[in-house]
């Protein structure tokens, strides 16, 4: 633990159980400094500062190390390892450059300008070290150990100087606390007594002895009090006792000046400025005190009675124990400032002249001393918590027979407390099990315990302190029924008559006006005694104000217990006068009630003291005796045959209990089978009912599903009908597709063959013209080839200028519209192009006008807007009417190739017939003549050559009649089909354009 006190710059250091205190650290530096100790994450056991360079602190910690730490870079510095233990005491030298560290088995020289270790102190075990430091303005080392040697050093050369003589062994005391004065020649040592050593360093010799006043055991601190007046050699020194209170004497004159703390507020640890203004002292609460020095020197109480006394002013010789001299002087004593007046006790100091017994008679285990307890408890109100465990045990002086107890715990639970949760509910597991276990042990102990309705009262606060420590507890509550319970069960199985008959005669004797008034409302001590006594005050005191009380009962007389019962209804008689009804007596004997537990106390002791010796409960109660060792003793203290018939009648009682519980288990079990055959019964008819119910339940469901089915059954009928229906139009569709196709193959096939019997009979009559020409003469060879060859020429001219004249009619009606429909799609192309560039270079112009004018003329752009927009409407209409025009020059131009083609198909017709009467003139003529010429001539006749060929012609001419019009027809479809793909791309560059 590492805390600063911000307003006074106080440093406090916690090592164990202790708190120690550092006075005059900056402000700055002790948080800066606290900050660094915390993220160490290590308890701070010791501190030291004032070193060469100021802005460097020394801490030790708990892992055994020592770290520097620098407030101003806030680093570390150097961090020092080497002792085996904890750092307990840190010790600088005055110029800052050397440092000892002390802890229990060894003492560290460390160089802080280099911070390594120059010389380390190896001690034996059984030596231990109490202290190593630096004596102010010196350059010497003084070192002290357990066995009271102290030897004294040189810093640089570590050789050793000398060493103190032993003091005297009629005023020998352990070593454990020392303190030098500001010039170094005065050193006080302290420790487990009221005696104070004063040692001449340089005489080297023990001059002084001061006892301190009786309630003064050990000391535990000690301090000079600096005064700037008396040049470093201070004569006030502070002594800071076990009983909490820092008493400050000259040393000189031996007067008490004054003294700081109480025993209600007891000081753990204190610390004195370095200039003397100033006490910090920590209190036992945790509370930090900080006490004005001349304030308290000023005010001055009554001078009491002397408290401290010289025992002898030795010379600068050797001491000798036979020249004791006792001298006394007083002083005037003084204490800090109080909301109440409050007076100092005090006492003559007496020579102690008790005997060995009564010493031996006191003696407790482990050291300890009733004698000196008490005076301790006298003091304080109550022992030290965490010690209090201890003494109890010392004064109990329990055996401890773990032998014993396993014996007694391994019978087990006993029969009567095996439903103790029923009567006694507690909510701790644990606690109930602990408490079961030893009212068991009890009862196997003796077997009255097992009969005793309020052991478990009695018992009940004792388990809950020592619930992890059974054999204690189990050893404590033994202890007090052998001593604080006797006599109690002598009237068992009713309460103890002859003790509340001691009870009520105390009580007469000290509130007789009290013993009337219970009297007079029929309030017997069985009401306003047994209660406590059979609670052990459990009930009506708190956890500490019942620690408290039995701390005193455990340190007194037996009889201590009844008296605190007399004195509890005295210290309540006013509350209890005021009670007259028997309810309340009841419960205020039975709760907490506002009543101080030091009073009552106090009151016990009071009682203790002025009741008379014959009506004194100590006079017939025994004094405390402890329990043997190895086994505990026999407890008879009963009436063995009452409680023997008791027993005997319970165990018939409980053997008849047990009949008639199986009985009733019998009659209970009965019943339970009638109840669950009615409830089987009554399930089983629920169980038919609710089975009827989701019977028709399902019924209807059956039928709600049913009705859903029937429904879905037809969509689905009418949807197979609307799927079967559309299957067969699909199969009719498909079919007629199918019928189509194979009518258009077999129509191909038949032009097929058409036009291979066509060839096939063309080629047949030309061989058979062929053959029939080289049968005739070669005169005539010639002119037939020659006239043969000019008439398939002439019939194939024909045919090839109408398919040629068909075929190019049809290219340039196509090339021409396709050429008009292009040029227009460019023309509107090119229009829209420059309409665009046109409109973007006054919009160019616009805006490079409206920016060079820094957007001034916004309503003259509005206008432009409108203006362009109006521009725009009439370059569309004018679109529209080229549009339309286009349109109309189209419409001229197929009535114009309409008229052509039909001029030109009419013409063709018409060269044909002209040919085709031609050739018939001219046939008529050459069957004229033939009758004149010879028979060669008759070849030139077609008709009789060929019939063959004339048919042919006849065919071709029929063929060219009817397929005019499927032609016409054709050549009208392709000019619209041509026609409407202009129109669309001429549409589609407009659309992409918008």
């Amino acid at each position: 633990m590492f805390l600063t006190c911000v307003e006074t710059g106080l440093l406090i250091h916690e090592k164990t159980d202790t708190c120690k205190l550092s006075f005059l650290l900056p402000i700055a530096a002790s948080n800066i400094l606290f900050n660094l100790v915390q993220r160490t994450a290590q308890a701070c056991t010791a501190l030291a500062f004032n070193l060469r360079r100021k802005s460097e602190f020394l801490v030790a910690l708990a892992d055994y190390s020592i770290k520097c730490f620098d407030t101003v870079t806030k680093e570390l510095v150097s961090w020092m390892r080497g002792h085996e233990s904890s750092v307990f005491s840190i010790s600088v030298h005055a110029s800052g450059r050397y440092a000892i560290t002390t802890s229990s088995d060894t003492a560290q020289l460390w160089d802080l300008d280099t911070f390594q270790r120059k010389r380390k102190l190896n001690i034996r075990q059984s030596v231990g070290i109490q202290k190593v430091f630096f004596l102010p303005l010196s350059n010497t080392i003084l070192s002290c150990f357990k066995d009271n040697s102290i030897f004294a050093w040189e810093c640089d050369t570590l050789f050793c100087k000398y060493q103190l003589p032993a003091p005297p062994e009629s005023s020998s005391i352990l070593y454990k606390v020392f303190a030098v004065t500001r010039d170094g020649r005065i050193l006080a040592a302290g420790g487990k007594s009221n005696h104070l050593h004063l040692w001449c360093l340089e005489a080297r010799q023990l001059f002084r002895i001061i006892q301190m006043p009786t309630k003064v055991r050990a000391v535990r601190h000690l301090e000079f009090l600096p005064d700037s007046f008396d040049a470093g050699s201070n004569q006030v020194l502070g002594v800071l006792s076990q009983d909490g209170i820092m008493r400050f004497i000259n040393t000189q004159t031996c007067k008490l000046l004054f003294e700081i703390g109480s025993l209600d507020e007891g000081i753990s640890s204190a610390v004195i400025s370095p200039h003397g203004r100033y006490i910090a002292s920590i209190v036992e609460n945790g509370s930090l005190n900080i006490y004005s020095v001349q304030a308290l020197t000023q005010e001055i109480n009554k001078p009491p009675p002397p408290l401290v006394k010289v025992i002898e002013d030795l010379p600068k010789n050797k001491l000798s124990s036979s020249d004791l001299k006792m001298k006394v002087t007083s002083g005037r004593v003084q204490q800090p400032a109080k909301s109440r007046e409050s007076k100092i006790q005090t006492r003559i100091l007496k020579q102690d002249v008790t005997g060995n017994f009564e010493s031996k008679k006191n003696e407790l285990p482990d050291g300890l001393n009733k004698k000196r307890l008490q005076i301790l408890l006298k003091g304080y109100g109550e022992y030290p918590t965490k010690y209090r465990m201890f003494i109890w045990r010392s004064l109990l002086q329990l055996p401890e027979n773990h032998t014993a107890f396993s014996s007694l715990t391994d019978k087990g639970t006993h029969v009567a407390f095996l439903n103790l949760q029923k009567k006694y509910p507690i909510k701790s597991r644990k606690l109930l099990r602990v408490l079961q276990r030893t009212l068991s042990a009890l009862a196997h102990w003796s077997v009255i315990f097992s009969d005793t309705p309020y052991l478990p009262l009695l018992a009940f606060p004792f388990v809950k302190l020592f619930q992890n420590n059974q054999l204690i507890c189990f050893e404590v509550i033994a202890t007090l029924i052998m001593n604080w319970c006797q006599h109690w069960f002598e009237y068992f199985p009713n309460p103890p008559i002859n003790i509340l008959s001691m009870i009520e005669n105390v009580l007469a004797f000290h509130d007789k006006e009290l013993l009337q008034h219970f009297i007079d409302h029929d309030i017997t001590s069985q009401l306003y005694a047994w209660p406590l006594l059979e609670t052990v005050f459990s009930e009506v005191l708190t956890r500490e104000e019942w620690l408290k009380l039995f701390d005193n009962i455990f340190s007194n007389h037996p009889s201590f217990l009844l008296m605190t019962v007399v004195a509890y209804n005295i210290c309540s008689r006013v509350p209890l006068l005021n009670c007259n009804l028997k309810d309340d007596f009841e419960f205020f004997f039975h709760h907490r009630n506002n009543l101080d537990i030091n009073v009552v106390i106090r009151q016990v002791y009071h009682l203790m003291e002025t009741t008379p010796t014959a009506i004194h409960p100590d006079s017939m109660l025994h004094v405390f005796v402890a329990l043997t060792k190895g086994q505990y003793p026999v407890f008879n203290q009963y009436p063995k045959f009452i409680v023997d018939y008791q027993t005997q009648e319970r165990e018939r009682i409980r053997n008849d209990e047990l009949d008639y519980l199986r009985e009733r288990q019998t009659v209970e079990d009965m019943q339970a089978e009638v109840d669950q055959q009615r409830v089987e019964d009554e399930a089983w008819y629920q169980k038919q009912e609710l089975l009827r119910k989701a019977e028709e339940t399902r019924r209807e469901m059956l039928l709600q599903e049913e009705e859903k089915m029937i429904q879905q059954r037809q969509r689905l009928a009418a949807a197979k009908r609307e799927l079967k229906i559309k299957e067969m139009h699909l199969q009719d569709a498909v079919r007629r597709r199918f019928l189509k196709l194979q009518q258009d193959q077999r129509e191909m096939e038949l032009r097929r063959l058409d036009d291979e019997i066509g060839r096939k009979n063309l080629t047949q009559n030309q061989e058979a013209v062929a053959k029939e020409m080289r049968a005739d003469a070669d005169a005539y060879r010639r002119k037939v080839d020659l006239e043969e060859h000019m008439f398939h020429q002439l019939i194939e001219a024909g045919e090839m200028q109408s398919q040629k004249t068909q075929k190019v009619m049809e290219e340039n009606l196509a090339k021409a519209e396709q050429a008009c429909l292009n040029t227009d799609w460019q023309i509107q192309s090119l229009h829209k192009q420059k309409c665009d560039d046109l409109q973007r270079n006054e919009c160019y112009q616009e805006v490079a006008k409206l920016l060079r004018e820094n957007r001034r003329k916004e309503i003259e752009l509005l206008h432009a807007m409108v203006e362009e927009e109006a521009k725009k409407w009439k370059e569309a209409e004018g679109k529209e009417f080229d549009l339309r025009s286009a349109k109309k020059a189209s419409a001229l131009s197929d009535a114009s190739r309409k008229w052509f083609l039909k001029q030109e198909i009419n013409a063709a017709v018409e060269h044909a017939d002209n040919l085709c009467h031609k050739e018939k003139s001219r046939f008529h003529n050459e069957q004229e003549d033939s009758s004149c010429l010879p028979r060669t001539s008759q070849l030139n006749d077609t008709s009789e050559m060929d019939p063959s060929a004339q048919i042919s012609l006849n065919r071709r001419a029929v063929e060219w009649d009817t397929s005019g019009p499927n032609l016409i027809e054709k050549v009208r479809n392709l000019r619209q089909r041509l026609t409407a793909q202009a129109r669309h791309r001429c549409q589609t560059p407009h659309l992409l354009a918008t």
